[in-house]
């Protein structure tokens, strides 16, 4: 019951805050979900000890049984390796921590147990999610997290745009699970079950057999593998599948943090890696995951050059670490991609927190052009803003710079067409991320203000319920880097991950990532810090130099602000045609044929008659004795008739 435990507290909180919030009150909902899910991030710790240095290679805990049809037989289990023990812990411990940040933040809203109640809900569909021992399982927490996500990215549904956000993500997300679920489909008709041992231990009896489609043969595990993407493209934010996260920043800043931290967008990387024994076997799929990785990698840094929302600029950079996680996968190096998962959720938590930090400080500003010259008046949020930006731009010795270069340093160890491709989109993408994190510093806390004055004069530094969690992540960016090093990616990896992870003989691509030139190893920390640099030259030394630059070049300007036109194009290709199709159904179809000839149609009708019949009513008396004498003599005809015309 200890990991069932770390799973269900969430629970009880969600449901104490949820459902009782009124009767317990503010502060109380706020302390039993906080407590709850941090008693569940001390348990995840000692998890992932017991797990990873003390515990057996695999632990299948049997809740309860779940569905029974015919030969149909799936238990509720909880599947414990150290990919799940990594997983419960990176979301139990950053959860909590934004949950007690939350505090704070939210403390003027007038629906606080309801929110507190979402975030909990959702910290446990990831949990579940993350503990599933088979597909159906999986999918539950899956499905779990997308719809908390659209609870909470629509929080404030008095606002359109929220409101428009939250059905946007719910949409798009529900393409990805389509793909997922015909994936899930696939692999039950393909193994006759859903339970991950049973499926995994049938893959190489699978690898290199096709089924015929439409007059064509198909290799099957490739096809099960790219349904599965499909979905983790779409809960991950990946190309093409990735309008919707920028568009999640209508949700309250934890929200933000809390979804591109630990939680939903990570569910696509944790997938990959889980599905580590189908993967190996489809060499086609993960050459296609290397390159919508690296691609999504390098455009998502394009974007996130130009904007101006504080909050947006940070989701491009999710959308683009995520990015670098996927190519990683890719090229086999499953481990790294979890390394970086595990790293960059404590430096991007930190960033959004900080960011909300600076919101709560400049009085709901989100906008980075209204900012400015306040570096003294939040020193912590300040410090730990740079803390953050550092690790994320791969700086020696910051968390992301043991991660994410080795991520660079894997692709080009694969010594694969994709590989090379992936290592220099990497390498372009880290010039951009450290530029525009850079960037973002300095429009906010640098130079002259920008801001209202009235605003300016009441900048302040967050209260400690805010701060505190802020320097907690702090130590996570700055430390667990080097202290996952060895165990995730280090010596010690195969005795780590055990059968968490499964490569085929000769995939060690992370081995070969060890002995790469010393110019590739070099490469990342240079580019980084002439990003940088760059960033200093354009807004704090010459500040004349960005919009000078975006004048010259409008049109790319106009380009990257736009978001290479994603938006546009799909909702000319499908927003649109579908309007117009659900109009012509709705005024065509419904309107005119079903409701014309059915229930409207058959009440004009009995209008009509009535209306006709209404004539007859003219209130003159020779008009009814006329009528009788009518009536009368068609009965005498009617009888006549019936007798034959004889005598009654």
């Amino acid at each position: 019951m200890f990991y069932a435990a770390i799973v269900f507290l969430p629970l009880v909180g969600a449901i104490a805050a949820g459902l009782f919030g009124r009767l317990l009150g503010v502060r109380a909902s706020q302390l039993v979900t906080c407590l709850a899910l941090t008693l569940s991030g001390v348990l995840a710790t000692w998890g992932l000890y017991e797990t990873a240095v003390i515990g057996p290679d695999k632990q299948q805990i049997v809740l309860f049984t779940w569905i029974v049809s015919g030969d149909f037989d799936v238990s509720w289990t909880l599947r414990i390796d150290t990919l799940t023990a990594v997983m419960l812990f990176t979301v139990s411990v950053i959860s909590s921590i934004i949950h007690w940040y939350s505090i704070g933040y939210m403390a003027h809203d007038p629906h606080i147990p309801r929110f507190f109640a979402y975030l909990s809900l959702f910290t446990f569909a990831m949990l579940v999610l993350v503990t599933a021992d088979n597909f159906l399982q999986l999918y539950f927490g899956w499905e779990g997290v997308g719809l908390c996500s659209y609870f909470l990215i629509g929080f404030w549904y008095d606002r359109p745009s929220a409101n428009a956000a939250a059905i946007k993500a719910f949409v798009v997300n529900r393409v990805g699970d389509f793909g997922f679920a015909l994936g899930i489909m696939a692999m039950f008709f393909t193994f006759n079950s859903v339970n991950f041992d049973t499926v995994f231990a049938g893959a190489p009896a699978v690898a290199g057999k096709t089924f015929e489609f439409l007059g064509a043969e198909y290799d099957i595990l490739t096809v099960t593998t790219l349904l599965l993407f499909i979905g983790a493209m779409g809960k991950s934010a990946q190309v093409p599948l990735h309008t919707w996260l920028p568009d999640a920043m209508e949700g309250p800043t934890p929200v933000s943090a809390l979804i591109h931290a630990a939680t939903m967008v990570t569910a696509g990387v944790f997938l990959v890696a889980r599905c580590s024994p189908l993967f190996e076997y489809a060499p086609t799929t993960l050459a296609i995951v290397t390159v919508i990785g690296a691609f999504t990698a390098f455009f998502a840094a394009t974007v996130g050059l130009v904007q101006n929302d504080i909050k947006r600029v940070i989701a491009y950079s999710t959308c683009s670490q995520l990015g670098y996680m996927f190519f990683a996968c890719g090229v086999g190096a499953y481990a790294v991609a979890i390394f970086h998962l595990f790293t960059h959720a404590f430096f991007k938590a930190l960033l959004f927190l900080g960011s909300g930090s600076v919101i709560h400080g400049f009085s709901d500003e989100q906008d980075m052009r209204r900012m400015g010259g306040v570096w003294r008046k939040m020193p912590v949020t300040y410090a730990v803003m740079w803390v953050g930006s550092l690790a994320l731009a791969g700086i020696p010795f910051f968390a992301g710079y043991y991660s994410k270069d080795l991520i660079i340093e894997s692709a080009f160890a694969a010594s694969t067409e994709v590989g090379y491709l992936a290592f220099y989109l990497g390498v372009g993408a880290a010039l951009l991320t450290a530029f525009y994190s850079w960037r973002l510093l300095f429009m906010t806390f640098h130079g002259p203000t920008r801001a209202n004055p009235e605003v300016y004069e009441h900048v302040h530094e967050s209260p400690k319920i805010m701060t505190v969690p802020l320097l907690a992540l702090a130590v996570g960016a700055l430390f667990a880097g080097v202290a996952g090093y060895d165990a995730f990616v280090g010596d010690g990896r195969a005795a780590f991950w055990r059968e968490a992870i499964f490569l085929l003989p000769g995939h060690d691509v992370i081995e070969a990532a060890h002995h790469v030139p010393l110019w590739v190893k070099l490469l990342p920390i240079a580019i980084a810090s002439a990003g940088i640099a760059l960033a200093w030259q354009f807004y704090i030394r010459r500040t004349e130099l960005p919009g000078a630059l975006a004048k010259t070049h409008a049109d790319l300007y106009q380009f990257l602000l736009n978001k290479w036109y994603f938006d546009e194009l799909y909702d000319a290709i499908f927003v649109r045609p579908a309007k117009f199709l659900g109009r012509a159904l709705w005024h065509g179809g419904d309107g005119r044929i079903i409701d014309g000839f059915g229930p409207n149609g058959i009440a004009q009708v009995v209008i009509q008659l009535a209306r006709r019949a209404s004539l007859l009513q003219t209130g003159y008396l020779y008009h009814y004795a006329f009528a009788m004498l009518i009536g009368v003599a068609a009965l005498v005809t009617w009888l006549f008739t019936r007798t034959g015309g004889g005598a009654p």
